[in-house]
Order: structure tokens, then sequence, then C-alpha cells
């Protein structure tokens, strides 16, 4: 420091020479001014060196604990992981942010406040309002959305600062990501097995109450899946009555008692019956009239005309001529010949 000092002394006892010894040259000094002017400056610069000398401390505030330097105050702040409430109670987010403000001007009577922490307050109460409104399982979406709302200036309860916020990070802690990730899975499987078991519900009700209602609603079901088989359906008639038998926890009726392998055997050995079928070779006429019965389709029923039409269709368009020639017949609502014996009017 005191070389320094004594630097800058003689630099400017130079500077003052030459600048003298120019004005004495073009104002034309006589001789005596000369002397004088020279003893005037070594005059200053020593009591320059002299007077440095005397201020410059013992010690020199460098070496001292606390510099003699004037503190800038910050206006910016970083705030950590502080725990913010989610719509979801017990699931915290973890907030982390730089938060900078601005002083507003104010009475001069004003009290003393702490600037920083009323802009970190004002802060986190903005962004408290937002996160108590956010499920935990959206902190991505909910910081973006805190990067937008905290970004702009504005002043706190208190009208002291304007704050906002930048670098703004949310998230939650690695345990309660764990178990929402664990819920979010349990969710899905328990929605796809409720979805499962209503689907497997109504296929029951639609089997039980619908398809097996009675022999007759089954084979109508069977003979609508297989339109191009009527033959098969024929021959499927005795299974499908035990299916609807079982299905409803009830015996087959006796109609269909001939159409059943076991019950056929037992009415074999136990006589004849007088059940409307003929004796000897089938026919196409006994297969029309067995389908129809089965479809419990009398000849007052007026849907017997309409059935009988449309199985004679699919019948003739799987080459069953015969077949879809005694269907057709049964298909007038008034035949001539009535095998069950009941024409209207009789």
């Amino acid at each position: 420091m005191k070389s320094g000092h004594r630097t800058m002394t003689v630099f400017v006892t130079v500077i003052l020479g030459l600048l003298t010894v120019i004005i004495g040259l073009v104002t034309s000094w006589p001789r005596w001014a000369w002397p004088v002017a020279a003893a005037v400056l070594v005059a200053g610069a020593a009591t320059s060196l002299i007077i440095g000398h005397r201020r410059q401390p013992y010690i020199p505030p460098e070496r001292l604990l606390e510099p003699d330097v004037q503190t800038v105050e910050r206006w910016e702040r970083v705030v950590r992981n502080v725990s913010l409430p989610s719509l979801v109670e017990d699931y915290d987010f973890q907030f982390s942010a730089t938060v900078r403000w601005r002083p507003l001007d104010i009475a001069a009577d004003a009290p003393v406040v702490n600037a920083g922490g009323l802009a970190v307050d004002a802060i986190l109460d903005r962004a408290r309002h937002i996160t108590a409104q956010a499920p935990p399982h959206r902190s991505s979406l909910t910081q973006h959305q805190l990067n937008g709302a905290l970004a702009t200036m504005l002043p706190d309860p208190a009208d002291r600062v304007v704050a906002m916020a930048e670098n703004v990070q949310l998230s939650l802690t690695e345990s309660d990501q764990e178990r929402l990730t664990k819920l979010a899975s349990v969710r899905k499987d328990e929605a796809l097995w409720e979805h499962e078991r209503r689907w497997e519900q109504s296929k029951r009700a639609y089997l039980g109450d619908d398809v097996l209602r009675t022999p007759g609603s089954a084979v109508v079901w069977w003979l609508a899946k297989n339109d191009e088989q009527i033959d098969k359906t024929v021959s499927d008639i005795g299974l499908l009555a035990e299916l609807s038998a079982a299905a409803n926890d009830a015996p087959a009726p006796e109609d269909f008692h001939r159409f059943v392998p076991g019950l056929a055997e037992q009415l074999d050995h136990d006589g004849p019956q007088d059940d409307g079928m003929q004796s000897g070779p089938r026919t196409p006429e006994d297969d029309a009239e067995n389908l129809l019965r089965a479809a419990q389709l009398t000849a007052r029923d007026s849907r017997r005309p309409i059935f009988a039409k449309r199985v004679a269709e699919a019948a003739r368009a799987a080459d069953l001529h015969d077949l879809a020639e005694a269907l057709e017949r049964r298909a007038d609502p008034f035949p001539y010949d009535d095998p069950a014996g009941d024409r209207p009017g009789e």
C-alpha cells in the first residue's frame, strides 16, 4: 500500500513539472520564476508523502478478519425440496425454484423487513394454490403450470416486494412414486376383471334366459347359426334338448324324449306311443314336421308360415329340395292337409 502511494505521488509530481516547464516556455517566465516553481513542486510532493504515511493504518484492511468492503444485497434466493400439498392426502410435492424479487417504494416510517423472506413466502403461497388442486401422479404437468403461473412479477400481500420464480422443479419422493405406480396397476387390473365379469354374466344370461330357455328356443338358435345345415340341426335336437334341460335344472319335455338317445331307447323298450310320428323310413315330410314341432310352432301359431318359409329358403340353398318343398307346403297359413290335425276353424 505504501509503495503504491509513493508511485502515485512521483507520477503526479512529474506530470506537474512537465506542465510547469511548458507553461514557462510559452509565457517566457523570468529567470527567478523557475527556481520558485521547482521549489513549489518539491514541497507539494513531500507534503503528499508525509500525509499518506500518517493516514496509513498499522494493519492493512485486507489482513483483517472482516475487511471494510461494502456488501451488495442480493435480490435472488434458491429454495429446494419444499413440501407442498397435492390433491391426495399424504402425497406431497417437492418444490424447488429460484426466487427473484425487487423491493417496492415505501414510506419513510415503514418498518424494516426481510425482503427475501417476503418474496419466498409469496411464491410458495402462489404455488400452494396450484398444487393443492393437482393429482400427485401429474407432477410433470403441474410443473409446467407452475413455470407459467410464477413467471410474472407480482406484489406480495404486504406490498413490499414484487416476486417471481424461475427454474421450477416439482417431483414426488421415490417411495410415493412407487406407491402410485402400484395403485395404478391394481386399478387397471380391477377394471379389466370387472369388465370380464360383466361380460361373463351377460353371456350366461343370454344363454340361460334366452337361448336355452326351452328346447325349441335352443333349436331355433342353433338353426340360425347353422342355416345351411338343416340335417345337422335335426340330428342335434336331442343334444339341444338335453342342454336346455340341464340349464334349467329340469327333465327334458316329453315331446323331445324321442330325440334323446337314452330316452328314445327307453320309449322303444316300453312300446310304441301315439306321438304323431310315422313308423318306417323317415321322409322329408317327417323331417319338416319334426322341425316345426321342435320349434313349438303349431298350425295355429302365426309365426309358423314365416318360419317355414325362411327355413325352406335355407334348405333350397343347401340343395335339400325335398325338405324345402315340404316346408313350403307348411308355409301356407291354411294348408289342405294338416298333419297335426288342428286346422283353424275345426
